[in-house]
């Protein structure tokens, strides 16, 4: 489907363009903040031909629609809310046939004398119904002011995922050329293009941070450039000479969140009259001043703590320690803690050139694979749930796991905890070899499975990071397949799981293809030729 189509068929999905407050995108999901949530029709969002899945957040919604094809999409989505409902997602609309409501399902009450009748099959629409439940259930759990706030540190870092992956990409190309000794003018010029924006890093996190908390995005950005300033090395705190850069992202953070606290103090006592004029230089004054004499410092003992931390965890721990990074990342996800995460990403990624946990963590998503493929062979005679799994599968091997999560393996309990144990196994693998020499490092956050590649670094060069990164997909994918065929489903389970002898009913829209009714998270996907 062109994306100017998808787009004008998830505006009115999406409340109108009355509705949407912002339209932004990551590597693989439209992000869309609404006005009022109630607007935003859920159903038929999730049935929608190409959207393979829908995460919500309060006002917030994920729209998971893929790499490539989200980067095109969003901006005709902001092009159609900015101009006004569109005819053509209307007539777009008209043309698909309504959906087959989701059933949940149900069983006898307890102490019922009347003969027991059969059990229901369970389809994709009842595992996706016990996601959803979850999901919600985890999202009321998840709502507090620390989680909270960490979600909001992360949403500082998703505008800059673009930036990161195009630059960690070049920096590759330009490391590949250094490499093999061709080149070395383009070389030169590639490292250029890749260094101008993590050398200025620091400016970009400044701004959305203040954005973000409610100041100016501007103020945040010009105290955050203090940290990068090259005169800051005339300044001594704590008796030691700065450096510029000193503090990374970390100390950018900080002096942004202080300059929109100062910000909006000035803005409820400075006259309206002198506002425009004293706010500005209260806000670069003090919050400047404080980054310089006291939170470049301390920040810059943070991020080093990081960078040691990060050293020592794979040559002392290796494979323990990837173990359990890759076993409890999707816990961490579920518990949302995961977020905590992407600023010592990007705090190692501008102090080393590449964060070395993310591959490790990245072997999570592989267990996912490797669990859903050995459900898919336990069930033969369940062909919904096949169905969920066989139009899931391709997003999770690019690292979109949430179809698989809550479409199959999170309702099913143990798939879920053999998946996080293959993941560990993979994370180990990782962390073994990192041990013994051959680390492995993403040079961006946000893409996971096969979509990392071309973002690896490694210590003897790309070729051997592919491959030792290669490897632990695939212990992660025959971990969580063995353990899950051998232990993810009781006896019980696989009886229940396999009433359903004839496939689900399915739908067809008008000059499509034949949609399941019930699949991951509840929506209905077309592979689009």
């Amino acid at each position: 489907m062109p994306p100017a189509s998808l787009a004008a068929l998830l505006l009115p999905l999406l409340g109108g363009p009355a509705n949407l407050t912002s339209v932004t995108n990551c590597m693989t999901r439209l992000r869309v903040t609404v006005r009022d949530a109630s607007a935003v029709r859920r159903e038929e969002l999730r049935a929608l031909p190409g959207v393979l899945g829908v995460v919500e957040d309060g006002t917030a919604f994920q729209v998971v629609l893929g790499p490539g094809r989200v980067a095109k999409v969003a901006p005709e989505l902001a092009r159609y809310a900015e101009g006004g409902e569109s005819a053509e997602a209307l007539e777009s609309l008209e043309s698909l046939e309504p959906t087959r409501p989701l059933e949940p399902l149900e069983s006898l009450e307890a102490g019922s004398v009347e003969p027991a009748e059969p059990a229901e099959p369970v389809t994709a629409a009842a595992l996706a119904s016990r996601g959803a439940a979850i999901r919600a259930e985890r999202k009321a759990r998840n709502a507090t002011p620390v989680k909270l706030f960490l979600r909001r540190i992360a949403q500082v870092f998703v505008p800059l995922i673009p930036a990161l992956i195009g630059c960690g990409i070049v920096a590759g190309l330009a490391g590949l050329l250094t490499n093999l000794h061709r080149l070395p003018a383009l070389a030169t010029a590639l490292a250029a293009c890749a260094s101008g924006f993590m050398s200025l890093i620091a400016v970009f996190v400044g701004y959305n941070t203040a954005k973000e908390f409610g100041g100016t995005p501007v103020l945040g950005g010009a105290v955050a450039a203090v940290i990068v300033f090259p005169g800051v090395d005339r300044v001594t705190a704590f008796g030691e000479r700065l450096v510029p850069g000193q503090g990374g992202v970390l100390g950018a953070l900080a002096a942004a969140l202080l300059a929109a606290h100062v910000e909006r103090r000035c803005r409820r006592r400075v006259p309206e009259a002198l506002d425009v004029l004293v706010t500005p230089t209260v806000t670069v004054l003090v919050a400047g001043l404080v980054t310089l004499y006291g939170l470049m410092y301390a920040a810059g003992v943070v991020a080093a703590a990081i960078g040691h931390f990060a050293d020592r965890l794979l040559t002392g721990g290796g494979a323990a320690a990837g173990f359990v990074l890759g076993g409890l990342f999707l816990p961490l996800v579920m518990l949302g803690l995961h977020q905590a995460l992407i600023p010592i990403h990007t705090t190692l990624i501008q102090q080393q050139g590449h964060t070395v946990l993310l591959p490790i963590l990245a072997m999570a998503g592989a267990g996912q694979v490797g669990a859903a493929l050995a459900v898919y062979a336990r069930l033969p005679r369940n062909g919904s749930v096949r169905r969920t799994i066989r139009s899931a599968l391709p997003a999770g091997l690019l690292g979109i796991g949430e179809p698989l999560i809550y479409g199959v393996s999170l309702p099913l309990g143990r798939p879920f905890v053999t998946a996080c144990v293959g993941g560990a196994f993979g994370g180990g693998f990782v962390g073994l070899l990192a041990q013994l020499g051959d680390r492995v490092g993403s040079t961006a956050i946000g893409p996971s499975g096969w979509a990392l590649f071309p973002l690896l670094q490694g210590s003897h060069g790309l070729g051997r990071a592919a491959a030792v990164y290669g490897a632990g997909l695939l212990v992660g994918y025959a971990a969580g397949f063995v353990l899950t065929y051998a232990f993810g489903l009781s006896r019980e389970s696989l009886r229940e799981l396999n009433a359903a002898t004839g496939a689900e009913p399915t739908h067809t829209p008008e000059g499509g293809t034949p949609l399941a009714g019930g699949t991951a998270l509840g929506c209905v996907q077309r592979q689009d030729k």
